[in-house]
């Protein structure tokens, strides 16, 4: 590893353990809590994915709880600990409180470990949106880049990560206040699929409607190309609400457009799939803008 510092980053990244694993990256876990039960988080019961949409589509209603400014402390101490500077990558300010709790722990930090460095980049990410910005940056780290080079460099291309996705069932984005009550209830009725995006503020916008599911997986895939040019072995991630089935049809349809592209696969996890619900499929790209 040529990495110079430590990077952390938060499970609303949506990244595989293995991933995680693989390239030395710490993660702080998110919580929430479903039928009186607390799940990940700090020392919450575990559940997989799958389980998780099952009980989703049972009528579970979750709901999610951010990390605190002690428990971001705790979690960026253990590099300075060691002597390390540390990068973090949270997930974005104006989806969760996770980002200014991260700021509070770093402004603790920098009084009792003045010798060392201390970035926190708000990614205005969600997803395996936020991923892919670790993933980029994870690059530029290991070229030997100062942690000052790679915190800038991140900076400089958070707004060129892309984020496309579309939802099956609206409630779950109503119930979170994403959506109006009007918007849910007309679109439920009509079968109307919003397009959505993450804007330069890091927020969930609805640009777009498409009537019927599989015309709304088609229009992701053509928003996907309008806004990046998919190169060559272009990364390409794709996260879903367990429906892996819409993802094997979103990934054929963009290989018979760029035959190399590079995509990635995994689940919405259990924090950001609260509010968006089974059914969900994101693509996200490095593109010119968003």
């Amino acid at each position: 590893m040529n990495r110079k510092f430590d990077i952390l980053v938060d499970s609303a990244c949506d990244m595989p353990k293995s991933y995680l694993d693989e390239h030395e990256i710490a993660c702080v876990k998110l919580g929430f809590t479903m039928n009186n039960v607390n799940y990940e988080g700090e020392s919450g019961e575990k559940i997989t994915e799958k389980d998780f949409y099952a009980k989703l589509r049972d009528g579970a209603m979750p709901t999610t709880y951010q990390v605190t400014g002690e428990m971001a402390r705790t979690y960026m101490e253990k590099s300075l600990q060691k002597g390390r500077d540390l990068l973090v990558i949270t997930f974005s300010s104006a989806l969760s409180g996770t980002a200014g709790s991260f700021l509070v722990a770093k402004r603790m930090l920098e009084k009792e470990y003045k010798e060392r460095k201390i970035f926190v980049v708000d990614s205005l990410c969600a997803s395996m949106g936020e991923g892919l910005l670790l993933d980029y940056v994870i690059e530029k780290a290991e070229t030997g880049a100062s942690i000052e080079e790679t915190a800038g460099y991140a900076e400089d291309i958070k707004l060129q990560i892309c984020h496309h996705f579309t939802v099956d069932n609206l409630f779950h984005l109503k119930r979170g206040g994403r959506v109006s009550v009007t918007t849910a209830l007309v679109g439920s009725i009509l079968k109307i699929k919003p397009i959505m995006h993450v804007d330069d503020n890091g927020k969930l916008v609805a640009i777009g409607k498409a009537m019927g599911r599989k015309k709304s997986l088609h229009t992701l895939v053509d928003n996907l190309f309008e806004n990046a040019d998919i190169a060559q072995n272009e990364r390409i991630f794709i996260s879903h609400g367990d429906c892996i089935e819409d993802v094997e049809y979103v990934k054929a349809l963009i290989l018979e457009r760029e035959p190399t592209a590079n995509i990635t696969v995994n689940y919405v996890g259990a924090v950001i799939g609260t509010h968006s619900g089974a059914g969900t499929v994101a693509l996200f790209v490095k593109g010119k803008k968003r």
